[in-house]
């Protein structure tokens, strides 16, 4: 490819996937894909072999659910409107109200739905405040201490989300914080959402662990249905982001190569987090001079669209192939066109090893959003 472009690969996905539905299976749980952080709907027909539902945070994400993938959503989203609520609840099999306040003004219109409240349990093992939904001053939930002794009557599930890429054990942890806080209310309840961030397709993943985990919680209360909603759990190490060197630059030392790709424009995490991605065939250094280290550079003209350093195994010349692994979850969700640079097109490759090009972007693309 002369172009960049991510890859999601059939295998490494169908891998992911078999694993997952095995502990929805062993644990008797719902797992479902939250949009968030994949939503390349024209791999959902393979999604739809292992599992049957999906999770949207807005009105666009809850049509991809029922247009798309072919099934209601669970929908949660900070604050719906009185222009999308309508449509959303169309799209909808539950709805979650983030405060009291958006349960006063929306139930009636919602009441199509089964209805759940997310609750903050003021815990979370989240050291990024960017991803903390529990922080101080979180905008995300009710507390315990806000809600009233009697539910109200058409309220049927909690959502608690605390979780971002997390193991089994932190999951234990919290569960201790959630039913200290809010179990008194299970009674009163149908289905109780854990959210996301359960990496368990990550290979130091406790799986069994999480089974037992679940199972006990089924044990305490068997009559509620318990949901999970990962997202970077799906596409996990499922494909790269392939890149190329389009020149390389030195100041001070330090040698830049810039590529035809940007971190800010497409792969935001790397800057946000911050997250090192894992470059093929290179060493992430601290030493930003040296033999074969570079900076690498984003294509776009914002000063900080580079990450360092690397140490590659030979040095980079114009056109080499610059590859970061693990490149397909919280990206193509996540990505603008930021400076009108090319954007990465998309492919899938499949298990019998065929490349197939799923998206293309051009001028097209980036006109319409300026319209």
């Amino acid at each position: 490819m002369t172009t960049p472009i991510y890859i999601i690969e059939e295998k490494r996905l169908r891998r992911n996937l078999a694993l997952i539905a095995d502990v929805a299976r062993r644990a008797d749980v719902e797992i479902i894909l939250a949009f968030k952080a994949f939503a390349l709907w024209k791999t959902f027909p393979i999604f739809r072999e292992y599992i049957s539902s999906t999770t949207a945070s807005s009105l666009s994400e809850a049509r991809l659910a029922l247009e798309e993938f072919g099934a209601k959503a669970h929908t949660f989203s900070p604050a719906y409107t009185d222009d999308e609520i309508d449509e959303i609840v169309k799209c909808s099999s539950h709805l979650t109200f983030n405060s009291l306040s958006q349960y006063e003004r929306y139930h009636e219109r919602a009441a199509a739905c089964s209805l759940g409240l997310r609750v903050n349990p003021e815990y979370s093992e989240v050291g990024t405040l960017l991803y903390n939904p529990c922080a101080p001053g979180t905008r995300f939930g009710v507390t315990a201490d806000k809600l009233p002794e009697q539910l109200p009557s058409d309220i049927e599930g909690f959502h608690c989300h605390c979780h971002c890429e997390s193991g089994a054990d932190v999951l234990q942890r919290t569960l201790v914080h959630i039913e200290e806080r809010f179990a008194r209310w299970f009674p009163q309840l149908k289905w109780l959402n854990l959210g996301g961030g359960h990496l368990m397709t990550r290979r130091d993943y406790d799986v069994d662990l999480l089974v037992d985990i679940l199972q006990g919680l089924h044990r305490r209360y068997p009559w509620l249905k318990i949901i999970l909603e990962p997202g970077s759990a799906f596409a996990w190490q499922t494909g790269p982001l392939v890149s190329h060197v389009v020149d390389i630059v030195e100041d001070k030392g330090i040698k830049t190569a810039v590529l035809d790709v940007s971190f800010t424009c497409h792969m935001p995490d790397c800057l946000e987090m911050p997250y090192f991605p894992d470059v093929r065939g290179a060493e992430h250094v601290d030493e930003e001079r040296g033999t074969c280290v570079y900076r690498l550079g984003g294509n776009s003209c914002l000063s900080g669209d580079f990450m360092s350093a690397w140490k590659f195994e030979k040095e980079l010349n114009v056109g080499a192939e610059v590859v970061f692994e693990d490149m397909i979850h919280y990206t193509t969700v996540k990505t603008c066109m930021f400076n009108g640079i090319t954007h990465p097109s998309i492919g899938m490759l499949h298990s019998d090893g065929k490349l197939e090009i799923l998206r293309r972007f051009g001028y097209e693309d980036y006109k319409k959003r300026m319209n």
